[in-house]
C-alpha cells in the first residue's frame, strides 16, 4: 500500500543522515511516494557536499563499521532514493533565514516551496523528523 512520506531534516550528521536516507531509499523502493524536506544545518550540509558525514568519534566509528558491512554512505542512499523517484525539497523562508536564494539551490534541490504548499502537501502523509 503505497503512500506519502516526509523526512523533515534538520540535522545532517551521519546518524539522522543514515536514518532518513536509509527508510527513504526503502520507502521509494517500496512505491512510497518520498520527500526529503532539509531545513538548517541539514540544508547547510546539503549545500557543502557533507551531508551525512560523521561529526563525532561515535559517528565515525558507525560510518566505519558501516563501510565494512558494505552499507552505503547516507549521501548515496539519498541519491538512490532520488533516482527512485524521491525529492528534496526546501521551505522558501527557511532557505532564505540560512542565507542562500532559491535560485541557488537549483539542481541540489528539487523544488523550493513556500511553506502554506509544503504544508498542504503534507496532508494524509507519514512524517518523520530527524
Amino acid at each position: 500500500m503505497a503512500g506519502r512520506v516526509f523526512f523533515f531534516l534538520q540535522h545532517a550528521t551521519y546518524e539522522p543522515a543514515f536514518q532518513a536516507a536509509s527508510m527513504g531509499v526503502t520507502a521509494a523502493a517500496q512505491g512510497d511516494e518520498v520527500y526529503f524536506v532539509f531545513a538548517f544545518d541539514a540544508l547547510r550540509s546539503l549545500m557543502r557536499g557533507r551531508f551525512g558525514l560523521p561529526h563525532s568519534e561515535r559517528e565515525q566509528a558507525e560510518s566505519e563499521r558501516a563501510e565494512r558491512l558494505g552499507v552505503p554512505v547516507p549521501e548515496r542512499m539519498l541519491a538512490e532514493a532520488r533516482e527512485l523517484g524521491a525529492r528534496l525539497l526546501a521551505c522558501d523562508t527557511t532557505v532564505r533565514i540560512c542565507g542562500y536564494t532559491p535560485e541557488e539551490l537549483r539542481g541540489t534541490l528539487d523544488e523550493v516551496m513556500e511553506l502554506a504548499a509544503l504544508w498542504k502537501l503534507t496532508d494524509g502523509a507519514r512524517t518523520l523528523t530527524l
